[in-house]
């Protein structure tokens, strides 16, 4: 009688589902049941959608600004209309994206004049669009010492008054100043104000009131940030300068106090004068005062 082999397997062992099959469904999680798309679909990667440090909203914003067309708006009052986040809650998102490099910004002038934002979605931030020469020797990363102070960008020209009073100046000094009780973003700083104040002594000599500046420079300001507030007045200040007012010749002077004729007492002439009297020929020919007082002395004591 045969003995039995106690190395060989009773039964065969079953596959563990998950570990040695890794097709097999799980018991718990997601399970996802895709179809392979040819058509209208936008290729993301991982490192966006599954991000550890993005909000829920990012992410998804993020998705979706990958997957419109080139030349979408994307801008918070666009947005803000077509999802139902409010503007806050998608501006704070914009910023997440850009502060980890999924979003640039920047403000560029149109050919118009007119200051507009860029956006440059990345699907991968930092991502070099052309492979780097390997065959060259690596560039001497410069210290922090080495590098040149960003220079501050200069603000465009601004229109000038014809006559730069020193009252009109500190008007409009005041009027700039008074911007950042309306909008915290037109905070403006010394040099900033300096630079701006002729052009708002431009429109007060324009018979322009402050008031009526102020309300034309805070009205109607863009929602998102203001990188350059001082940049944005000085493209109001000359696109929006209103004209000079109409020239009004200044009143005649009133015409000459011409006084009546009279005829004089002494010789008939006539000449003009406000009361009768004597013309002025014939006030020369009578004694002066004194000379009549000698007179009158001396007849006084001839004998009568």
């Amino acid at each position: 009688m045969d003995s039995e082999n106690p190395s060989a397997p009773s039964r065969a062992q079953s596959r563990i589902p998950g570990k040695n099959h890794p097709h097999a469904r799980p018991s718990s999680g997601v399970i996802h049941d895709n179809v392979r798309l040819t058509e209208n679909f936008t290729v993301i990667g991982n490192d966006l959608t599954q991000h550890k440090e993005l909000s829920l909203l990012a992410i998804g914003l993020g998705c979706y600004i990958q997957s419109v067309r080139p030349g979408t708006a994307i801008d918070i009052k666009t947005l803000a209309a077509r999802f139902p986040e409010g503007p806050t809650r998608i501006a704070a998102a914009l910023r997440e994206l850009e502060s980890h490099g999924y979003l640039r910004r920047t403000r560029l002038r149109a050919p118009t004049g007119r200051i507009v934002t860029r956006t440059v979605s990345s699907n991968r931030p930092g991502h070099r669009t052309t492979a780097p020469d390997t065959t060259s020797k690596p560039a001497r990363r410069p210290a922090a010492q080495d590098k040149p102070p960003p220079r501050k960008r200069r603000l465009p020209a601004v229109p000038q008054p014809s006559f730069a009073a020193p009252a009109l100046l500190r008007t409009a000094v005041d009027v700039l100043a008074g911007l950042r009780r309306h909008d915290p973003r037109l905070l403006l700083s010394a040099t900033d104000a300096e630079h701006l104040a002729p052009a708002v002594a431009a429109w007060l000599e324009r018979d322009v009131t402050p008031t009526a500046v102020r309300q034309a420079l805070t009205e109607n300001l863009p929602l998102e940030p203001l990188i350059r507030p001082a940049a944005f007045l000085a493209h109001r200040l000359t696109a929006q300068l209103p004209p000079l007012p109409p020239f009004r010749p200044p009143a005649p002077p009133p015409p000459a106090l011409r006084h009546p004729l009279q005829t004089c007492d002494g010789c008939d002439r006539a000449f003009r004068a406000p009361e009768p009297g004597r013309c002025r020929d014939c006030h020369s020919d009578l004694p002066e005062p004194a000379e009549i007082a000698d007179r009158t002395i001396s007849t006084k004591g001839l004998p009568r």
